[in-house]
């Protein structure tokens, strides 16, 4: 999605929205005002409010998918190392990604359209992330092949958006677990 674009700008209103007033705050109207079209065409680019929460989720991933693709063009000949350097950029961006701050503070003890879709509705989240991840495969040595390849890329992906929801220990010594991790996996 090409941030220039009419449903680009709507979506990053919608973040920037988010972060300053909480998702609840968030309505097609204050969308509108913001991005100076009528409420109409903010209903027309994006559809529901729900729709509106997907795809500001979506568009959230791509800028923590970009930190994955780079961190495997930094190591186009050891996996765990990409797999640690992307689990480092995206729990250290998640860290100071104040969308998703607002989306899991506001999220305690308040209902949101948005939680759920990095938790009990992440399929479109987990599949995406997974996918980038398998592409970047071909280029290394990896043993494991069908189902077993696809839990363990299953497995870091859903390690990682569990840090990322709930962080316990720094970025770096969590990436290092998820590497260490990795290898035992990717030894099989």
């Amino acid at each position: 999605m090409r941030e220039g674009s009419m449903r680009g700008r709507v979506i990053a209103a919608a973040a920037e929205l988010t972060a300053e007033t909480g998702w609840s705050a968030v309505t097609m109207g204050k969308l509108a005002e913001r991005v100076g079209v009528s409420r109409q065409t903010v209903y027309n680019e994006i559809g529901s409010k729900p729709a509106l929460a997907e795809a500001m989720v979506l568009a959230e991933l791509g800028r923590f998918l970009e930190l994955v693709d780079a961190a495997f063009d930094e190591h186009p000949d050891d996996l765990v190392a990409a797999i640690r350097d992307a689990a480092y950029g995206v729990l250290t961006l998640a860290r100071e990604n104040a969308l998703l701050q607002a989306i899991v503070t506001a999220s305690h003890g308040a209902e949101t359209e948005l939680l759920p879709l990095l938790t009990t509705r992440s399929d479109a989240l987990v599949e995406t992330a997974t996918g980038v991840i398998a592409q970047r495969l071909p280029g290394y040595d990896v043993r494991l092949t069908g189902r077993r390849l696809d839990a363990a890329l299953d497995m870091v992906v859903r390690l990682v958006l569990s840090h990322v929801m709930h962080p316990t220990r720094t970025p770096e010594d969590t990436a290092d677990d998820i590497a260490w991790l990795t290898s035992r996996v990717l030894a099989d």
